[in-house]
């Protein structure tokens, strides 16, 4: 039985081995490519292998890194800004903190910065992994650097890191944060972010915020100023409205985004939130080192870098850059010296207009780009807006030449198919009214004065800057291909007004900087090629230098139509209304310009070595209204030939001196060739101010034709020595009706961008 027992028992385990190896010799072996995929056990098997890497380094990297001392960048270094000769221009980086107690800070601002930057604060975990990788994706994809960081890690970023943008410090700060979290209590940390954050205008936490932005102790701010303070933690240069009016519209969007979160979280009563207005800032107080010029030119500076996302704001503020900017110390020296005489000495204390005179300037070299002078303002701690890169002014005619010059890049043509050339024949008359295809527009701006010119060439219409020339014109080319031609010059395409303004664009109703303008004129100089303006020649840390983003040449009209719109600037300065320019003693083209009721006069002009732009601009210096310049100086008006091309002829020869004279060499369009015409007078008739008043036809009572021509008994049949205008079309429309429309409306009223607010 034993021996049976073995026997079976041996048996069975012999049968069981023996199927058990007949079922694996069965199994299909994994041919082709199955073969390369893994099996179900090796998935298994790499998901938890990764999951334990996961956990192990999450728990290496919390045990390894501690808690480090505040770093040297809460104590922000100085920066180091050159002239381009290597000459020191300025030093910031003093510090302005001053840091208090979260019990200070009334409960309605501290839960205005939780509406702005972390609303579950309280809730949350010290880190969001969630926002983090969703961050990390928009970043690495081109949608932009995001921060996907909670209050916690902005706190230690602030306090314990440092500003770069780098995967070592982010996961620094993960680690710190969580260990911080553990350490301390959210009423401690955000304490420490209220103290360590930066506002903007030099402050740093928010009682030195107050003090900059209202000009109080924290403890006294209402729930509107903190969430104004709120809204700028985001971007600092984006939201002050003082150093740049333009972005009112962005400011108020943030403040009532805040709010909004407020009423949301139920923090903020919605009646009260209702009733609340944005509240009015404070002059912006300037560091004593950057007084006159110096605080201008470092700001714009600072604009051009971190608008390039060469550094960002949090870097910059770092500190410990060497910085040699593009601006040459004697040209920059005469600029001032140019606006003093001819301007500034002018002016009496005891005349009110007086005291709203501000001007701006910038000169760019156009071969190169290189910003080699920018005037901002009398002194940066008594104005403190940029007048050289403010955007809220209109700019009156001296956009007209880029009516043209995107005419003869286009090959527009007029209503009766005609070529627009220089000796293109236009109607001058007073308040015509536009045609397009033959039908009325319902647009018909009054030229300056309300003087009718009759027929009358586009040379002479650019010499006495003759808006019925020009409104008409524009419709001929089209307002959206004018507005693509401005903006391959050099204007930004998100100018306040550029793409509202449709017919009246043609007038300058637009508003780009005094710098951006000067961008476009010197794109003309230098034959349609653009090289984007910049204010940097090198950044440098430590030794190592800051790479610079690439400025390719390109051609933004061809020679032809920049070379044409030289040749009729020429003739401005000639016997138009430039003449003051002629002061410079070289060969010049330029336009003058004034905006809607005078609240700003303009020149903007080049020789083929230098372009540069001078505005004179009206503003009130308390409440920062944009305000006419009627009497000021002791003129009845000012306009663009008068103080603007002074400065400009006094600067431009000071900063040529030394330098031959070079004459233009002119490639032009065909039919460009000068004709005969009466002589040009020195009238300045440029305003835009009837832009936006049309009227329902000429004045005289003609019927407006396709070729803009008036037609009838009293039709100008053109007296000797005078031009007469092309045939006009057999089809005249039967209708006064405007069968198009061209809004007149030009950009917000001004008034509307300094209600509430105050700034020099």
């Amino acid at each position: 039985m034993s021996d049976d027992a073995r026997h079976d028992g041996t048996g069975s385990e012999h049968g069981e081995t023996g199927e058990t190896g007949e079922a694996a010799a069965d199994r299909p072996r994994r041919t082709g490519w199955r073969r390369l995929l893994p099996t179900w056990r090796m998935v298994v098997g790499g998901v938890l292998l990764f999951l334990l890497l996961i956990v192990g380094g999450l728990t290496a990297g919390y045990l390894l890194v501690g808690i480090p001392p505040a770093n040297s960048a809460a104590k922000a270094q100085s920066n180091v800004y050159l002239y381009s000769d290597g000459t020191e221009l300025a030093r910031d980086g003093d510090v302005n903190r001053e840091n208090v107690p979260l019990g200070q800070v009334p409960r309605t601002v501290q839960r205005a910065v939780l509406a702005a930057e972390d609303r579950d604060f309280y809730s949350e975990s010290a880190v969001d992994p969630a926002a983090m990788l969703r961050a990390a994706w928009n970043t690495v994809t081109g949608k932009g650097k995001q921060s996907g960081s909670t209050i916690t890690q902005q706190y230690v970023k602030n306090y314990y890191l440092g500003q770069e943008q780098t995967l070592t410090r982010k996961a620094k700060e993960f680690f710190i944060a969580i260990k911080l979290d553990r350490e301390e209590s959210k009423d401690e940390i955000l304490q420490g972010y209220l103290n360590t954050s930066y506002y903007g205008r030099n402050a740093y936490g928010i009682q030195a915020a107050a003090r900059a932005y209202y000009g109080k102790d924290v403890g006294a701010l209402t729930t509107a100023e903190g969430a104004y303070l709120a809204a700028l933690l985001n971007a600092p240069s984006a939201y002050d409205i003082t150093a740049h009016p333009e972005n009112r519209p962005r400011a108020l969007a943030r403040w009532n985004y805040v709010l909004d979160g407020m009423v949301k979280q139920k923090w903020l009563d919605r009646a009260e939130r209702t009733a609340m207005a944005f509240p009015a800032l404070t002059r912006a107080p300037a560091s004593a080192g950057l007084s006159g010029q110096r605080g201008y030119l470092v700001e714009a500076v600072r604009d051009y870098l971190t608008g390039h996302d060469i550094l960002d704001d949090g870097t910059l503020r770092a500190g410990g850059y060497r910085i040699t900017t593009t601006i040459d110390h004697k040209r920059q020296n005469a600029f001032v010296k140019a606006v003093r005489t001819r301007l500034m000495d002018q002016l009496d204390g005891h005349r009110t207009v007086d005291g709203y005179v501000r001007a701006g300037g910038a000169s760019i070299d156009p071969a190169t780009g290189r910003v080699v002078a920018l005037y901002g303002g009398i002194d940066y701690a008594k104005q403190f807006v940029n007048s050289a890169t403010r955007r809220d002014y209109q700019v009156g005619s001296t956009f007209k030449p880029l009516v043209f010059a995107s005419a003869v890049q286009n090959e527009s043509v007029t209503q009766d198919g005609s070529p627009i050339t220089p000796n293109t024949v236009y109607d001058g008359t007073n308040k015509r009214m536009t045609l397009s295809h033959g039908h009325p527009t319902g647009f018909a701006p009054g030229n300056e004065d309300d003087h009718s010119y009759g027929p009358i060439t586009v040379t002479e219409a650019t010499d006495k800057s003759v808006n019925a020339v020009y409104a008409q014109m524009g419709i001929d080319v089209g307002p959206d291909t004018v507005r693509k031609t401005a903006v391959a010059l050099g204007i930004p395409a998100d100018t306040p007004s550029l793409a509202t303004s449709q017919g009246a664009i043609s007038l300058g109703t637009a508003t780009p900087s005094v710098l951006d303008m000067t961008q476009v004129y010197a794109t003309l100089a230098h034959h349609g090629r653009q090289r984007p303006y910049t204010l940097i020649d090198h950044v440098t840390k430590a030794g190592e230098a800051i790479d610079l983003p690439e400025r390719e040449e390109t051609a933004a009209v061809e020679r032809a139509a920049a070379d044409t719109t030289t040749q009729i600037l020429r003739s401005v300065v000639e016997g138009g209304t430039g003449t003051a320019a002629q002061a410079a003693g070289r060969p010049a083209a330029g336009k003058t310009g004034t905006a809607e009721q005078d609240k700003a006069a303009w020149f903007a002009g080049y020789t083929p070595d230098l372009a540069t732009v001078v505005a004179v601009l009206g503003q009130h210096p308390e409440t920062a209204v944009q305000e006419p310049l009627y009497g000021a100086a002791g003129r009845d008006r000012l306009n663009g030939g008068d103080f603007p091309a002074q400065i400009w002829a006094d600067y431009t020869a000071a900063a040529l001196a030394g330098r031959p004279a070079r004459d233009f060499d002119l490639r032009l369009q065909d039919g460009a060739e000068p004709s005969p015409s009466a002589a040009p007078s020195a009238d300045d008739s440029e305003s835009a101010s009837d832009a936006a008043s049309p009227s329902t036809g000429p004045t005289d009572g003609a019927t407006p034709t396709g070729s803009g021509a008036p037609t009838g008994t009293g039709a100008p049949t053109g007296p000797t020595g005078r031009p007469t205008l092309p045939p006009t079309p057999t089809e005249v429309p039967t209708t006064a009706e405007p069968t198009e429309e061209f809004p007149t409306v030009g950009p917000p009223d001004a008034d509307e961008y300094a209600q509430r607010w105050t700034g020099g």
